[in-house]
């Protein structure tokens, strides 16, 4: 069929006013859209510029740098900041973890350490937490001067664990009621075969057998005896406040005595 040219050409004119408008938008968007990735993504505006650590007391933030996913650098809104948080509670002096994100370069990890509450002697020296958890093995850089809790194997450890760790909570509150009481200082606690506590404590080392239960009546009567004898210039080198036939008796060693001295009820040693 002819055609007509300049029909053809007016067609075409139409076509173009309607798709070019169109056409220039689309480049437009496009061209802002390249921009945004640019200047968002790609540039530096949204890059990590700081991680800031509160709570930090034994760990120091390079060490928790080494151990994070997330690193300087990161785009912010491509953190993971839960495996973050996952693998900086890997770390054993860290007992919970926060990290939120704090503006468009920051990230705030906010920390809960963990505080050294005893040693327990499993083959080798462990730290115990106030949970009585054991949490690292102890080294010469800890610089603790912490009881330190014996007479436990590592196989027992292994084979009861339940058990074992319900043991070592119990020293670890023996621990602080002995503190809160003012005695002197803890050096050891010590279980036998029979799950019997014995307490080794003081410059000379005075030996406390404090048998099973009743605790606080216990170091109430302990304290009772300790007065006593403090009053009349004496030391203590054993106190036994394990009679089970007779609860109320104290028997004491005094220090510098092969004999010993001893009392019953609640009035006095």
């Amino acid at each position: 069929m002819d055609r007509d040219p300049a029909e053809t050409r007016r067609r075409l004119a139409r076509v173009g006013a309607l798709v070019l408008p169109s056409a220039l938008a689309l480049a437009l968007v496009a061209g802002a859209g390249l921009a945004a990735w640019k200047i968002g993504w790609a540039g530096p505006a949204l890059r990590i510029q700081e991680i800031r650590f509160e709570g930090l007391e034994r760990v120091t933030s390079r060490e928790l740098l080494e151990l994070s996913p997330v690193r300087i650098g990161d785009h912010v809104l491509a953190a993971d900041t839960d495996a973050m948080e996952a693998a900086l509670a890997r770390h054993p002096w860290i007992a919970s973890v926060e990290v939120r994100r704090a503006g468009a370069q920051t990230l705030e990890v906010r920390v809960a350490e963990r505080k050294a509450a005893a040693v327990v002697s499993l083959g080798g020296l462990y730290l115990l937490d106030t949970r009585g958890r054991v949490f690292k093995r102890a080294a010469p850089g800890d610089g603790l001067d912490l009881p330190v809790v014996t007479g436990i194997s590592r196989d027992e450890y292994v084979a009861r664990r339940d058990e074992v760790e319900g043991m070592l909570a119990g020293a670890v509150a023996l621990a602080d009621r002995w503190e809160e009481a003012g005695h002197p200082p803890l050096s050891e606690i010590h279980f036998d075969a029979d799950r019997e506590v014995t307490v080794y404590a003081g410059d000379d080392g005075m030996e406390v057998r404090l048998g099973q239960g009743d605790l606080a009546t216990k170091l109430a009567r302990l304290d009772r005896v300790l007065g006593e004898l403090g009053r009349g210039g004496q030391k203590a080198e054993v106190i036994h406040l394990d009679n089970r036939r007779h609860p109320g008796w104290v028997a004491v060693r005094l220090a510098g005595r092969g004999g010993g001295s001893s009392g019953k009820g609640s009035r006095g040693p």
